[in-house]
């Protein structure tokens, strides 16, 4: 029986049940576009949802009817939205997905034989198949979008604002740096450069780096999802490290066996799993012998500083009291878990400098985010910043503090020995979304960088990042020192990678920016009461690494339907660009408070004059509640209680308004705006030019509701970690979800070879010559990060050539 005799004898039940099946689902979808098509509209946003909701009820309307008309007008539907699609966004296959894939897979129900048997009706276009037809329509409305999108203005990205260059390599400089085989500090060096000076490991021979010994270390007292963020230093043959409880490991550097443990007993009340230790330090004290004579300096989440023998790993008794110094002294009423050092120690000419964490977002009148400095032989207290009291460096008199909810420093520091400098990334006087209450000095020294004198604590030059900073952008990167051939001769560099995604070029002898810094107007209109600055420093003289501007059209997701929802908040919510202020209204934050360079800052290579950074685009939805509003939603400030169940938002007592603050995502758990999330860059510090950017990681580990696709596509994801360099023009890395460790060539950005992790490797790697074997070795703590997502886990991997 040919089709059409089949068909006018009714067709077989089971083809239409598909039939019709298929009908009514084609109208419940229509019907969801075209309800958040209406609100779309009224929004000012596409009218495309709304038509393609009314085509999609009609289509399953006449399918239920048998009626081939309707599966023709599904192939209109898919062919129009091919080219709206490609109208939008382009030839950008991410930003295809949600549009097309979805249209795609359903219209296939309809290229099925059983299905097409049972349809009545002429076949339009008889000489063609249905499957060409809509082929050749699709490619001529791909076509037709693609001329459109590339005639309508574009959002130009602002990492290409300064253009990008080829790269010549340098000369190697006659005298050796770095290249004793050691890490000893947190950053390889006190100007955390985060460059090796071992040439071992090759462009040519990286793809024969396997793994040689991993160590498990065992999770923390507060359990598997905590973070372990360290990076160790090496000094002799051995490592050091610490875990988020502050247990301090000594490890063999050739085989990871561990050699001994130190346990400071701390007191985890009232602290979540948030909590970190980034690093430890080393000192040798000069001249001396025996016990102590090198030691490991370490603080701790319940504010103690420790000294350890670096060989046994016992308290050096001349230190402080038995070992340890109380970090409490003079700073009043402290609060369980509202005040603690999360990075290494900065050693400067015989002085411990550090600052120190404060809970963000709490109540105004948090614990002081002073600076101190302590003799790392002795313990004893040196000096102090104070930002309220900047003339006086010594500690409080009796029946005083330090000056409460200033702003504090809780990223890794920088030193120059030579120059007798140390300097100090600050953040927010809390709580960090309100600062009517800021004081002249707090606005003074927030979110900028402090050089400090190393010998008294006084502040030679500051230099702000972000003016009375109402967006939580924290200075969180270490600053970055290096010497650069310039123009001029040799140039003393300091580079201030921020969150906004601008990097600051300053001469560090004086902070006087050596790459242009413009100051540019800024949206007004924030909350009742507050103030805003109408400008914001922008580093014109560098690549930003924030990207463009959100538009509608930027707005993503799995399907239509979670995109169309995303569209629908983003115009529901204010946004009139970066550093829209918040208000009691929605507003999006983009980056946001985790967004451009984190802890994790970045790395430069002196020899090539490249910097590496790695940057995170997430948006940020915020909005401010008033006051009765927050206590109804049981916003409370921090305690030991609040800390066990945890609290949404911030409750910002003491001000008018508590903060709710959240990623911007879709039903699904996926951020409402279009990949990349995750970036890496290289930039020539000589001519201030991009040199290449791509996207930073794979879909691996991402999906809906954050189960794995499993897809090894580049997709760009978020990271939470730092790079290295090396002599070898190698850049090595981890850092991103999807739990790879890579390795790029420094001046093209190509990946030359990559290894999955057992766990995220939320940390920066390290790389250490082996006296033992004679092997350049590299190191990585995979432990996993929670502000990303990546599998939690207790590891330390080594990676090193064969052995010969």
């Amino acid at each position: 029986m040919s089709a059409q005799s089949n068909a006018a004898a009714g067709g077989s039940p089971t083809g239409i049940l598909l039939i019709r099946f298929y009908a009514v689902f084609l109208v419940l979808v229509g019907g969801l576009l075209a309800i958040g098509g209406i609100k779309l509209a009224l929004a000012g946003g596409a009218y495309y949802y709304l038509l393609s909701g009314a085509v999609l009820i009609a289509s399953g309307i006449l399918l239920w009817s048998k009626r081939r008309l309707g599966a023709w007008l599904y192939g209109l539907f898919f062919v129009a939205t091919l080219g709206w699609a490609v109208w939008e966004v382009g030839g950008d296959g991410w930003a295809l997905l949600p549009r097309i894939a979805a249209p795609a897979v359903v219209g296939l129900w309809l290229l099925m034989p059983i299905v097409r048997r049972n349809l009545v009706g002429q076949r339009p276009l008889a000489q063609f198949d249905a499957l060409v037809t809509i082929l050749v329509a699709g490619i001529v409305a791909i076509a037709a979008g693609a001329g459109f999108h590339a005639l309508q203005p574009q959002s130009s990205d602002p990492i290409f604002q300064t253009g990008t260059t080829s790269f010549t390599a340098m000369p190697l400089p006659a005298t050796s740096v770095n290249s004793n085989g050691n890490w000893q500090h947190y950053g390889n060096d006190q100007g955390g450069s985060r460059f090796s000076g071992l040439d071992q490991i090759t462009l040519e021979n990286v793809r024969h780096l396997k793994v040689a010994w991993t160590t498990r270390v065992g999770y923390s007292v507060f359990g598997e999802g905590a973070n372990f963020e360290a990076t160790p230093i090496k000094v002799g043959e051995s490592l050091y490290l610490c875990k988020s409880d502050n247990e301090v490991i000594a490890l063999n550097a050739e085989t990871g066996e561990i050699r001994w443990r130190f346990n400071p007993k701390i007191d985890p009340s009232g602290l979540t799993q948030a909590v970190a230790c980034r690093g430890v330090s080393y000192y040798r004290v000069p001249e001396a012998t025996g016990a102590c004579a090198e030691r490991i300096i370490t603080n701790t989440v319940d504010a103690r500083l420790i000294a350890l023998d670096a060989a046994t790993g016992e308290l050096c008794r001349d230190f402080g009291t038995n070992g340890v110094t109380s970090l409490l002294t003079g700073m009043g009423d402290v609060g369980k878990g509202y005040y603690y050092v999360s990075s290494a120690p900065t050693i400067v000419r015989g002085k411990v400098v550090l600052g120190g964490w404060v809970s963000d977002n709490q109540y105004w009148g948090e614990p002081s985010g002073v600076i101190r400095a302590y003799d790392v032989v002795t313990g004893k207290f040196a000096w102090a910043f104070d930002m309220g009291r900047p003339d006086r460096q010594t500690e409080p008199p009796a029946g005083e503090d330090y000056t409460r909810s200033t702003p504090n420093s809780w990223a890794p520091m920088s030193a120059d020995e030579d120059l007798g400098l140390v300097y100090a990334p600050t953040g927010n006087a809390t709580p960090d979304w309100y600062g009517a209450s800021r004081r002249s000095f707090d606005d003074q020294y927030s979110s900028s960088v402090v050089a400090l004198d190393a010998e008294t604590g006084k502040p030679r030059w500051s230099f702000q990042t972000t003016h009375h900073d109402l967006w939580d952008y924290d200075v969180p990167s270490q600053p970055t020192l290096a010497d650069i051939q310039g123009p001029n001769g040799v140039e003393k560099i300091l580079v201030q990678a921020t969150k906004r995604g601008e990097l600051f070029v300053l001469d560090r002898r004086t902070g006087v920016p050596l790459a242009n810094v413009v100051e540019h107007p800024v949206p007004q209109g924030g909350a009742p009461g507050e103030r805003l600055s109408p400008t914001q420093p922008y580093s014109d003289g560098m690549p930003s690494t924030r990207g463009p501007n959100l538009r509608e059209r930027d707005m993503w997701g799995v399907t239509p339907l979670d995109q169309m929802w995303c569209r629908i908040e983003f115009k529901k919510t204010r946004y009139d660009g970066h550093a829209t202020p918040p208000g009691l209204e929605p507003t999006l934050s983009y980056p946001g408070s985790a967004g451009g360079t984190d802890w994790g800052s970045v790395s430069i290579d002196p020899d090539r004059g490249i910097l590496i950074t790695n940057a995170l685009r997430m948006a940020m939805r915020v909005q401010l509640v008033p006051r009765a509003v927050a206590d109804q939603m049981n916003l409370k400030p921090l305690t030991v209680e609040t800390a066990k169940r945890g609290v949404a938002g911030g409750p910002q007592a003491k001000t008018p308004y508590g903060i709710l603050v959240a990623p911007f995502l879709s039903p699904l758990q996926v951020p409402c705006q279009r990949p990349p999330y995750g970036t890496i860059s290289g930039i020539d510090l000589r001519t201030h030019k991009l040199l290449w950017t791509q996207p930073f990681g794979t879909a691996r580990e991402s999906g809906p509701f954050h189960i794995p696709s499993m897809l090894p596509i580049t997709m760009g994801v978020p990271n939470w970690g730092g790079s290295i360099t090396t002599r070898g023009g190698l850049t090595f890395i981890a850092a991103s979800q999807d739990r790879y460790i890579r390795a790029f060539d420094t001046a093209t950005g190509k990946l030359l070879w990559q290894s999955f992790l057992p766990a995220g490797g939320g940390a920066t790697p390290l790389s250490y010559l082996s006296t033992a074997s004679g092997r350049q070795f590299v190191v990585i703590v995979a432990g996993g990060s929670y502000p990303i997502q990546s599998k939690f886990g207790d590891y330390i991997v080594a990676f090193a050539l064969p052995s010969r």
